[in-house]
C-alpha cells in the first residue's frame, strides 16, 4: 500500500486545488475562455466555452495525472505508474510521466481509436492492449500495479487528481468572474468534482450544473441511492464520459457541491458536436460536447452568464466522420429516401434531375435491380441526400410525390 492509499478517500479542499494550480503553472495551459454567439442567443443571456479541448494531449485529464504522479515518493516514481484509459487519460498520465522523468504503463482497450493509441505511445509510454471494455482494461492495470508494485493512477478517484481537475474552476473564475452557471460533464465525476470544490468555496451562488449521456447515467440513479451503483452495460459515443460507475470520492462532491446532473441524447450530442465545429470553429469530441448538448436541450434552463466545459477534443476521425453525419440527420440537414422506378434508360436521371431541381445535394446512391420484392421492370434506388434543414426535407419529398415517385418507409 503506498502512502497515497491510505488518505485515498480525505476531503478534497480549497487549499488542496489552489496548491495544484501553482504545481500546475508552466505545465497545463490557461485555455481560452470563448464567446458563443449562437449559444448566447439561444438561452437569452452570455454563453461562453472554457476551451479545455485545446489543453495539452487535448483535454482536461493532463491537470489530475499531473498533480497525483507528481506527489508520489521518490521511491514510488522509481517503481512507475500504471493507468487504464480508452484516450484522454492514457494521454494526459504519458505526458505528465515523462514531464516528471517516470516510467508509465497504460493499458488501452483492443478498441481504443487508433490516434489515441499512437498519440500515447508518442509521449512515451508503453502501451498494453487489453479487453474490449474499460472495465476489463481496469481490471488488468490494477492487476499489474499489484504484482509489479508499480501506483495505479486512477483517472479519477483520487483526491489529488480532483483537486488537478479543480484548478478548471479557478481559471473560469478568474476569465468570467460575472458567471452564474457552469455546465460541464460527468463520467466518473472527477472534473465536475474538482470545479465544484473550488467554485462553490469561492462563489457558492454559482450553479454547478453536470451532464451525462442518456445511456451511460450512472449518476442519477446513484444519488437517489446515496451511494455509487452500477449502470450495466453503459453506451454513447461519448466515450469520454462512458463510465458505468461513479467514484466514490467524487460521488460525495457532486452529491454535496453539484446543483443538478442532466442527461443528454445522443441526437443532442451529435447537434451540439456539430454547432462547436460549424460555429465555434472547435473540434470537440462527444464528451466534451455534452454541456453544449444541455443548452440546446433546454435553452431556457440555465441562468447566465453561463460557461459551458468544453473538456476534451480527442475524437477519432472515423467517429467524427459518423457524429457529423447523425448531427446534420437529427437537424434536418441529411436526408435519407428509398424509392421505387421504372428500370429503363434514364430513369435514374430523370429522378436527379427531380432532387436537383429541389436543391437537393445528393452524397450516395444506390441502385438495386436484382432483390426478388422488385417486379421485372423495376429498380429501388436509396438515396442520402444533404439538405437546408427540416422545412427543405418536406420540400424534397413534395418534389418527389409531385413528380409521380412513391417514397418507401
Amino acid at each position: 500500500m503506498n502512502h497515497r492509499t491510505a488518505d485515498s478517500l480525505r476531503p478534497v479542499t480549497l487549499d488542496d486545488v489552489r496548491g495544484a494550480q501553482k504545481m500546475l503553472s508552466g505545465v497545463a495551459r490557461t485555455t481560452a475562455m470563448e464567446g458563443s454567439r449562437h449559444l448566447t442567443q439561444l438561452v437569452g443571456s452570455p454563453v461562453h466555452l472554457k476551451c479545455e479541448n485545446l489543453q495539452r494531449t487535448g483535454s482536461f485529464k493532463l491537470r489530475g495525472a499531473y498533480v497525483r504522479i507528481a506527489g508520489l515518493l521518490p521511491e514510488e516514481r522509481a517503481a512507475g505508474v500504471v493507468a487504464a484509459s480508452a484516450g484522454n487519460h492514457a494521454q494526459g498520465v504519458a505526458l505528465a510521466s515523462a514531464l516528471l522523468g517516470v516510467h508509465a504503463t497504460v493499458f488501452m482497450p483492443q478498441g481504443a481509436p487508433l490516434p489515441k493509441i499512437s498519440a500515447t505511445r508518442e509521449y512515451g509510454a508503453e502501451v498494453r492492449l487489453h479487453g474490449q471494455v474499460v472495465d476489463e482494461t481496469l481490471a488488468a492495470a490494477q492487476e499489474y500495479a499489484a504484482e509489479t508494485g508499480a501506483v495505479f493512477i486512477h483517472p479519477f478517484d483520487h483526491p489529488d487528481v480532483i483537486a488537478g481537475q479543480g484548478t478548471v474552476g479557478l481559471e473560469i473564475l478568474e476569465q468570467c468572474p460575472e458567471v452564474r452557471t457552469i455546465v460541464v460533464g460527468i463520467g466518473g465525476g472527477g472534473l465536475a468534482a474538482g470545479i465544484a470544490v473550488a467554485v462553490k468555496a469561492l462563489r457558492p451562488d454559482v450553479r454547478i450544473v453536470g451532464v451525462q449521456a442518456a445511456g451511460a447515467a450512472a449518476y442519477p440513479p446513484s444519488l437517489a441511492a446515496g451511494r455509487p451503483v452500477s449502470v450495466r452495460s453503459p453506451l454513447t459515443m461519448a466515450d469520454g464520459i462512458r463510465v458505468g460507475r461513479p467514484g466514490d470520492v467524487p460521488f460525495t462532491l457532486v452529491r454535496d457541491l453539484v446543483d443538478e446532473v442532466r442527461t443528454v441524447s445522443e441526437d443532442a450530442l451529435s447537434a451540439a458536436l456539430l454547432l462547436c465545429l460549424e460555429r465555434a470553429k472547435l473540434v470537440v469530441e462527444p464528451a466534451g460536447a455534452s454541456p453544449v448538448a444541455a443548452l440546446l436541450s433546454e435553452p431556457g434552463a440555465f441562468a447566465g452568464p453561463v460557461v459551458a466545459v468544453l473538456s476534451g477534443g480527442n475524437v477519432d476521425p472515423v467517429l467524427m466522420q459518423r457524429v457529423l453525419r447523425h448531427g446534420m440527420a437529427a437537424q434536418g440537414r441529411y436526408l435519407a429516401v428509398r424509392l421505387r422506378l421504372t428500370d429503363r434508360p434514364g430513369a435514374l436521371a430523370t429522378l436527379l434531375g427531380v432532387l436537383s431541381g429541389a436543391d437537393a445535394n445528393v452524397l450516395d446512391v444506390s441502385h438495386v435491380r436484382t432483390d426478388p420484392r422488385l417486379g421485372l421492370a423495376e429498380a429501388e434506388v436509396e438515396l442520402h441526400l444533404e439538405t437546408k434543414g427540416p422545412a427543405h426535407c418536406g420540400e424534397v419529398g413534395q418534389a418527389l410525390r409531385a413528380a409521380g415517385y412513391t417514397v418507401i418507409d
